[in-house]
C-alpha cells in the first residue's frame, strides 16, 4: 500500500512537471513494434483458453512450450468457441464496426455452452466471481520503510510513465491531441485508489486499451460504462458470469491481437525505410523477449540511437547561386546554379552536437581545401539548418574559424536563423572571435560585403 502511495505521489508530479516528453521518444517504428510484440504476448496467453488445454505461467516462452506440449489435449469445443467469437468479430467489425460483434458472440458463446451442456464435455467457463467490496484502509509507514521503498517507486513510476506514454501515443485517434502529462496525473490518482484499497501499484494496460479503443470507445464514458459495470457485478452480479466460456473471452482478445498490429505500416516502412524496419523488428523482439517495459526502454534507446545516427552521418553540402536571383540552394541534380569566384557557400542541415562535431570540422576544412591552391576568399557558413550548437560543436567551428584566420580566409555566417543557436554562439565567445560584423541575414549580403565585394544581381 505505501509502495502504490508513493508511486501515485510520484506519477503525479510527474506530470505536474510535464514530464510527458518522454512520448516524444516514440517513433512510428518502435510503436509499431512495441504493438506487434504486445499482439504477440496476447496470442501466447490466449491461445491455452481457445485451445482448452492448461495454460502455462511465465515469460511467453514458456507459455509457448505449454502450448505445444498440450496441443494433442485440444477440445474441439472449446476451439469452436473461441474460433466461433474470432470469426464474427472479424466479420462484423468488417461489415459495420458499430455493431458489437464480439459482444454478440460472447453471448451466443455462453447460450451454447448452456444448451449444449459443453461444461460436462471440459469447456472451462469463469464460474461465480467472487462478490463485495475491499474495505479502504489508511497504509502504515516509518522512516525506515520509506528508506527501502523509494528506489523500487522510482523504479516503478518511470516504468509506468514509459508504458503510459507508449499506450496513449500507440492507441489515439489520428490527428486527435494527446496529453500524456494528463495521463500520468490520471495513472496516479488511479495509484492513489489502489493504495487506499490495499492494492498493488497499477499501470496502463495495453490490451485493455485495445479492446475498449476497437469497441469504438472515444471518451471517458466508455470507461466509466465499463467501470460501473465491475461495480454491479462486485456487489453481486458474479454469479451471472458463471457460464461464460473461458476461450469466448480469449476469442475477443485475439481479435484484438490481429487487429492491433499495424501491418500496413510495417509493409510500407519495409519498403520504404529498411532501417527503420529494423526497428520495427528489434523492438517486436525486445518486448517478447524482455519484460514488456524493459522491451520499451530498449526500444525508446533504438530510437535514440538512430536519431544520433542519422546526426553523425549528416555532411556539410555546397551552396550554389541560382541564376537571376539572390538565392543559394544546395547543389543537386535539378537546381542548376552557379558558383562565384573566390567564394565557397557551405552549409550544414542538422543541429552542431557533440555527435557531429568532428564530421562538421572535417567536413568544412576539406570543402576549403577542394581546390587545393586556388583557395578562397571567403567562406560562408549557411546557418538556415542549424537550429542549435553545443559546447563541443561551438569548439569545432572555432577551430574552422580560426584556420581560415589563419590563412587569410574571410569567415562568415549567414541565415542563422535559429535563436538558439545565435545565443549558443555567443555564450561560447563564437560570435567575438568571428566578428558580429561577419554575421549576415543572406548569403548575398555576406558576398556583398566583402573585402572587394561582388553585389550578385536580384
Amino acid at each position: 500500500m505505501t509502495l502504490a502511495l508513493l508511486v501515485a505521489a510520484m506519477l503525479v508530479v510527474g506530470g505536474l512537471l510535464k514530464l510527458g516528453w518522454i512520448a516524444d521518444l516514440l517513433s512510428t517504428p518502435i510503436l509499431t513494434g512495441f504493438l506487434a510484440g504486445i499482439a504477440l504476448h496476447i496470442m501466447a496467453s490466449q491461445l491455452p483458453d481457445v485451445l482448452g488445454i492448461e495454460p502455462r505461467h511465465g515469460n511467453i516462452f514458456n507459455q509457448t512450450a505449454g502450448i505445444a506440449a498440450g496441443i494433442a489435449q485440444t477440445n474441439p469445443w472449446s476451439v469452436a468457441l473461441g474460433g466461433g467469437v474470432l470469426a464474427l468479430s472479424l466479420l462484423t467489425e468488417w461489415l459495420n464496426p458499430r455493431v458489437p460483434g464480439a459482444l454478440i458472440g460472447v453471448l451466443m458463446a455462453t447460450l451454447v455452452v448452456l444448451v449444449f451442456g459443453l461444461e460436462g464435455r471440459g469447456v472451462a467457463v469463469l464460474g461465480v466471481l467472487p462478490s463485495g467490496l475491499p474495505t479502504p484502509t489508511l497504509p502504515s509507514w516509518s522512516f525506515e520503510s520509506l528508506r527501502e521503498l523509494v528506489p523500487l517507486a522510482m523504479i516503478i513510476a518511470l516504468v509506468v510513465m514509459m508504458q503510459t506514454a507508449t499506450v496513449s501515443r500507440s492507441f489515439a485517434e489520428p490527428g486527435s491531441p494527446i496529453d500524456v502529462n494528463r495521463d500520468y496525473i490520471g495513472v496516479g490518482v488511479a495509484n492513489l485508489g489502489a493504495a487506499l484499497l490495499g492494492s498493488f501499484p497499477v499501470n496502463a494496460s495495453p490490451p485493455r486499451t485495445a479492446v475498449m479503443r476497437e469497441a469504438g470507445g472515444t471518451s471517458q464514458v466508455g470507461v466509466l460504462a465499463a467501470a460501473v459495470l465491475v461495480l454491479a457485478l462486485a456487489l453481486g452480479g458474479g454469479a451471472l458470469l458463471r457460464h461464460v466460456p473461458q476461450a469466448a473471452l480469449a476469442g475477443v482478445l485475439l481479435f484484438v491481437a490481429i487487429r492491433i498490429v499495424r501491418g500496413g505500416v510495417i509493409v510500407t516502412v519495409a519498403r520504404q525505410a529498411p532501417n527503420e524496419f529494423g526497428l520495427i523488428l528489434l523492438t517486436t523482439v525486445a518486448v517478447v523477449a524482455l519484460p514488456i517495459p524493459t522491451g520499451v526502454a530498449i526500444g525508446i534507446g533504438l530510437s535514440l540511437i538512430y536519431g544520433v545516427w542519422i546526426t553523425t552521418h549528416t555532411r556539410v553540402n555546397e551552396f550554389l547561386n541560382l541564376p537571376g536571383t539572390t538565392v543559394w540552394w544546395p547543389e543537386h541534380a535539378d537546381a542548376r546554379g552557379q558558383s562565384v569566384a573566390g567564394v565557397r557557400v557551405l552549409g550544414f542541415p542538422a543541429p552542431l552536437l557533440f555527435a557531429n562535431a568532428e564530421t562538421f570540422k572535417r567536413g568544412m576544412m576539406a570543402a576549403i581545401d577542394a581546390q587545393g591552391a586556388d583557395a578562397p576568399s571567403l567562406v560562408v557558413l549557411e546557418g538556415g539548418g542549424i537550429a542549435d550548437v553545443d559546447y563541443t560543436a561551438a569548439q569545432a567551428m572555432r577551430e574552422v574559424i580560426e584556420d581560415c584566420q589563419t590563412r587569410k580566409i574571410e569567415f562568415a555566417i549567414a541565415r542563422l536563423q535559429s535563436v538558439r543557436a545565435r545565443h549558443a554562439l555567443d555564450r561560447f565567445g563564437v560570435l567575438e572571435l568571428l566578428g558580429r560584423d561577419h554575421l549576415f541575414p543572406s548569403v548575398a549580403e555576406a558576398i556583398a560585403h566583402r573585402k572587394g565585394g561582388v553585389v550578385l544581381a536580384s
